[in-house]
Parts: structure tokens; C-alpha cells; sequence
């Protein structure tokens, strides 16, 4: 249905920087051109359940400069759907497309921009259903596309190599990523989320996505990395970044995966790490602007 295009491969981070810890990237942004990362492992359960329950159409949500909206826009051609996506910001319509959503379009996402009140009630049962009335039976993905198969999908970034890491660090948005790699450590080691979001509301959130099994302790959401808020940068943020992909010709970008090495690294100029621990950080792809 949908295809993984390269397999992903852990490569350790050599760095002058690094001399008492040993630093690891699991490479998942390579696992295909346009819905790398961690939006293959959401999207990938998400497709065969809609193909499962009969649907031709996918409808999701998303802001002007949202990685789902462009990675669903893809996966959607690739695997057969009509895809939908409701743009947060009704101004837009007016404007000419940006990057993201002019690729969405080109890739035959039909965008319907709705003004931010309306946007809020994404998940209310009466705005859905006028969205059915307009645009026919769909299968919904949430935004971020974040539920229960997304959490299934991202426990598979986990194999038994990872859980071998001390410490597994990775970027968090809506949560479903890390929620499903704390699934996937199965309380090996420790989970680390650096939280792309301004506020302290997601370690709340991502324990209400680890549902009422057995309690997953292993696991910390710091939120002091956010550089202002989603999709904000300083030019603190930026220099990392450009040095980051000078020394290790990685490409990150500022939303999430940039902020997360930031604040690893910044862990370990204060010393956090117990000395000759491994640590695993997760490449979630996402796109560079």
C-alpha cells in the first residue's frame, strides 16, 4: 500500500563535542522521499484501515506550513485515495499557495481553508458531519495524524537494536511518536520527547495516549527547547542547525528534529548524561524551509 523506499540505519555521530557519551542517529527521515519519518509510521496503519472499511477519500487537518498535510497529500496519491484537507486560516485562500500547500495540491489534495474558529471544532461531531454532506464519505486522519494506529505505526520505529540504547531521544508534536516509542522500549532504557510546543501540556497529553495498561514509567517531555513556540526559530536555532549539518552532512529542519538535537546537546554540555552512556535520537524527517 504504501512502500518503504530505503530502509532506515542507526549512524553514530562522530564530534569533538561528544567526548564522554556516544551519540547515535536512526536515519527513519530516509525512509521515503515525501512522507519520511514519522509520518510513514503514522500514515501506514491509517491506509490499510481505510482501504479495510471500503473508503476512496482521506480528510485531514493541518496549518499553511504543516509536514501531515504534505506527507498525507503523498501518501494519498501513492496508495490510490482522494485526498481532502481542511487549512486552518481562511486568508489564505486569498494568497498564492506556499511550498507545502502548493505541493499537497499538485499531488491532488483538495484544500478547503476554514477561518480558525471553525478550524477548532475539528473534532466535533456536527463539523464533521457537515464536512460529509460537502465532500462525501471519508476516512478521517486526525491532525498531526495522531491516534491509536499512529501509536502502532511508531512503535515499529523501535527493534531490539534501539532497545539496547540507554537513553532513545526524539522530537514531540501531538504526542503519537513518542507515546509509541515508549510501547516499543517496552521500559528498556529511558525515553526522552523535546517538545516542539510552547508549554508544559504534553506530558498530559501523551500520558493519556498511553491509554490504561501496565504504567510506562521510562519516559521525560522537556519543554524549555521550543525556541518561542511551533515553527519559530531564533538565530541560535539556526547556527546549530547549519553547523550540525556542516560537521555530519545530516539535513535537519527548525520545527522539530533540529530543536530536539539542540537540546540533547545542550544536555550534554551541562553534564546530564552519566558518562559512557549510548544515546539514540530519532530522525523524524519533516521538510526544511
Amino acid at each position: 500500500m504504501l512502500k518503504l523506499h530505503q530502509q532506515p540505519y542507526i549512524q553514530e555521530i562522530r564530534d569533538d563535542r561528544l567526548s564522554n557519551v556516544r551519540l547515535f542517529i536512526k536515519r527513519e527521515d530516509i525512509i521515503h522521499p515525501h512522507v519520511s519519518g514519522n509520518k510513514w509510521r503514522k500514515l501506514k496503519y491509517n491506509l490499510l484501515e481505510a482501504r479495510k472499511q471500503g473508503h476512496h477519500t482521506l480528510l485531514t487537518f493541518g496549518g499553511a506550513y504543516s509536514n501531515h498535510i504534505y506527507a498525507t497529500a503523498a501518501a494519498a496519491k501513492e496508495a490510490g485515495f482522494r485526498s481532502v484537507g481542511i487549512i486552518r486560516g481562511d486568508e489564505l485562500k486569498f494568497k498564492p499557495l506556499n511550498s507545502t500547500l502548493e505541493f499537497a495540491d499538485r499531488h491532488g489534495m483538495q484544500l478547503e481553508f476554514v477561518d480558525r474558529e471553525t478550524y477548532r471544532k475539528k473534532n466535533e461531531t456536527l463539523f464533521i458531519n457537515t464536512l460529509k454532506k460537502k465532500f462525501g464519505e471519508f476516512y478521517l486522519v486526525p491532525e498531526g495524524g495522531t491516534n491509536a494506529l499512529a501509536i502502532r505505526g511508531s512503535a515499529e520505529i523501535v527493534d531490539d537494536e534501539v532497545r539496547q540504547f540507554d537513553y532513545v531521544c526524539c522530537s514531540v508534536g501531538t504526542g503519537g511518536t513518542i507515546a509509541g516509542i515508549i510501547h516499543g522500549m517496552q521500559n528498556n532504557g529511558e525515553v526522552f520527547g523535546f517538545s516542539a510546543l510552547k508549554g508544559s501540556f504534553l506530558t498530559n497529553e501523551v500520558d493519556s495516549l498511553l491509554g490504561t495498561g501496565p504504567k510506562l514509567t521510562n519516559w521525560k517531555i522537556f519543554d524549555g527547547y521550543h525556541f518561542g513556540g511551533y515553527a519559530k526559530t531564533t538565530p541560535k536555532l539556526l547556527s546549530f542547525i547549519e553547523d550540525f549539518e556542516r560537521r555530519h552532512q545530516i539535513p535537519l529542519e527548525s520545527v522539530y528534529t533540529g530543536k530536539m538535537l539542540f537540546g540533547v546537546f545542550s544536555l550534554l554540555q551541562k553534564g546530564f548524561f552519566e558518562i559512557d552512556t549510548k544515546i539514540l535520537a530519532i530522525h523524524t524527517g519533516g521538510l526544511r524551509r
